[in-house]
C-alpha cells in the first residue's frame, strides 16, 4: 500500500483524522454470512464486519480515529467482497487498509495479511510469527482489536488444537468463513 501524504504517519496522533475533516463512505453489501458494512476513506478501509449497523462499525475505532463526517456512498472494496464470495479468496489482498494503533498492533494486522486463506494458525503460531512465542494474549489481543474484519482476516486465527475461539461478528461466521476457504483450497 502506498501512503497518500495526508494520511496519518504510524507515529501521528489518531485524532488527525477527524481535526482534518476527513470525510468516509460507508456501504453494506449483502453476503452469504449476512449484511457486511465497510467503512472506507481515501481509497483504504478503516473498518467492517458482518452487521448492517452502522455505529457497531464505527465503535470499532478509537473515537479519535473516526472521520469527521461518514456518507452512505459506493467503497472501493465492496468489489473485492462480492469477489470473495464468489471464489476469489485473493482479491481481499490488495485492498488498501488502515488502521491505527501500536507498533504491535500494526505489524500483527500486516502479518494476519499474509496468512494464506485454508492455512489457518493457532494463537501460539501467530505470537511465534510475531517474533514473541510466549506472548499469546497479545497475539489474540491483536485480533481482537482488528477493526478491518475479512480484509485483516482474523478469522483465520484458532486455539490450539482448533477451537473456533472469539470473533467479534459471531463464530458461526467465523466457522462458515473458514469452511468456505478450506474448501477453495482443498
Amino acid at each position: 500500500m502506498t501512503a497518500v501524504s495526508d494520511a496519518p504517519t504510524p507515529l501521528e496522533p489518531a485524532a488527525t483524522a477527524a481535526a482534518r475533516g476527513e470525510i468516509a463512505s460507508i456501504q453494506t453489501v449483502a453476503t452469504p454470512d449476512g449484511p457486511f458494512t465497510i467503512l472506507e476513506a481515501g481509497g483504504a478501509v478503516l473498518a467492517s464486519g458482518w452487521t448492517a449497523d452502522p455505529v457497531a462499525i464505527l465503535d470499532r475505532l478509537r473515537p479519535a480515529a473516526r472521520p469527521a463526517r461518514v456518507v452512505e456512498a459506493p467503497t472501493d472494496a465492496a468489489a473485492a467482497v462480492a469477489a470473495y464470495y464468489d471464489g476469489d479468496l485473493a482479491a481481499i489482498d490488495a485492498v488498501p487498509v488502515r488502521q491505527s494503533g501500536t507498533a504491535m498492533q500494526r505489524a500483527g494486522w500486516q502479518a494476519l495479511r499474509g496468512i494464506a486463506p485454508g492455512e489457518p494458525l493457532t494463537y501460539t503460531g501467530f505470537a511465534a510469527a510475531l517474533g514473541s512465542p510466549g506472548a499469546v494474549r497479545a497475539a489474540a489481543s491483536v485480533c481482537a482489536r482488528n477493526a478491518a474484519a475479512l480484509f485483516v482476516p482474523c478469522h483465520r486465527v484458532l486455539r490450539t488444537g482448533g477451537a473456533l475461539g472469539g470473533f467479534a461478528w459471531g463464530v458461526e461466521v467465523k466457522q462458515r468463513l473458514l469452511a468456505r476457504e478450506a474448501r477453495h483450497n482443498g
